[in-house]
């Protein structure tokens, strides 16, 4: 493809926008603009623009809007080993037979104490509803930007440890297209999670029907530190109520499908924190701006820390500080009021899905 000269630009800007001014240096092009109402125009200008190779940026400068243009880096040519389709695949299968033997022994060691099962029927179910959560987690995000035409990666999922750790650390997907405003970049955060908690929350209900109530007999004759309890997060108490084992004296044998809703509401709640580039940290960026979102990611890392997850807060701390957030190309464009109502939601869904140190059931 020709490189586009600058009379190409300039057309392609004026049919757009109304022009004012134009300044062009050996770097950039900066155009004035006089259009009020510029959020959808600009969209349009910069698909247009990224299909020839150019990026745009729109920033205010005194009491004058101004559309920056500059060439977009060139994509690296260097022949690799694998494509990048090939490495997903192989990361796929991995992710999921590090599943299956995780949902294995989990199934042993609840069968030690009572039979549920199969190990193989519920490896099966384990791997079903564990890749499930994370597949429509990341689904959620792949169509919010197929709808806004970005372009993305399919979602590299990220082996783990399994049996004595986690058998994944979740996955992600790469967006290869531009994020144009706040309310792009809010559309595309906001899909996963959703999407993720609805499978979640239905895995939920099948792995409470399916963990048994320990005797309390049984609870007694076990050493210190054979029966291990996680904290559970509202939603997970909701789904174990349903069937009636929820509450202080109730001893629930967590099944590997249940385990598997407790990560997703784990995944979820880590996931709509309002720190660094999590899904919550781009909401938040969106609507308090990049000020208040660095003070809103050091906020998650201490309540990280207060919930004893002090890797993952090590974690969002140490690289929060390389690059703390996704800057969109039309950064003055206030985000929609509805998605900021919406907003609401989502600091409700964190704290139900948030594991809690302590019980909410009463006693």
């Amino acid at each position: 493809m020709s490189e586009p000269t600058q009379e190409q630009v300039i057309s392609i800007v004026s049919s757009t926008f109304e022009v004012q001014a134009v300044n062009i240096t050996l770097e950039k092009m900066e155009f004035e603009i006089a259009d009020a109402e510029f959020r959808e125009k600009f969209v349009a200008l910069a698909q247009k623009l990224e299909s020839i190779g150019i990026i745009c940026f729109l920033q205010k400068s005194a009491d004058k809007t101004i559309i920056q243009v500059n060439r977009l880096p060139p994509e690296s040519k260097k022949k690799k080993l694998l494509s990048r389709a090939w490495i997903q695949r192989i990361l796929f299968g991995v992710v999921v037979a590090f599943v299956m033997v995780d949902g294995y022994y989990r199934t042993l060691g609840v069968n030690s104490l009572i039979y549920i099962g199969d190990p193989l029927d519920f490896a099966i179910l384990y791997t079903i509803s564990l890749v499930g959560i994370l597949g429509i987690h990341e689904a959620g995000h792949l169509v919010a930007a197929k709808m806004h035409k970005i372009r993305t990666s399919w979602p590299y999922f990220i082996p783990g440890v399994p049996v004595i750790g986690l058998p994944t650390f979740g996955a992600m997907i790469q967006s290869r297209g531009l994020l144009i405003n706040r309310n792009i970049v809010f559309d595309v955060a906001i899909a996963g999670p959703l999407a993720g908690l609805v499978i979640a929350i239905l895995v939920s209900f099948y792995g409470a029907y399916t963990s048994p109530i320990l005797d309390q007999s049984i609870v007694d004759a076990l050493p210190d530190g054979q029966l291990r309890k996680l904290d559970d997060s509202i939603f997970m108490t909701l789904a174990l109520a349903t069937f009636g084992k929820a509450g202080p004296d109730v001893e629930v044998l967590m099944s590997p499908v249940l385990f598997a809703a407790w990560l997703g509401f784990l995944i979820t709640f880590l996931n709509l924190l309002p720190a660094w580039q999590l899904d919550g940290g781009h909401m938040a960026r969106t609507i308090f701006g990049q000020k208040i979102h660095r003070i809103a990611t050091y906020a998650s890392v201490g309540v990280l820390f207060l919930l004893r997850y002090e890797m993952m807060a090590i974690f969002i701390l140490i690289f929060s500080m390389r690059n703390m957030s996704v800057r969109p190309l039309d950064d003055v464009s206030p985000l929609s009021k509805n998605r900021k109502l919406l907003y609401v939601l989502v600091i409700a869904l964190a704290v139900l899905c948030a594991p809690l140190p302590f019980s909410v059931w009463p006693k």
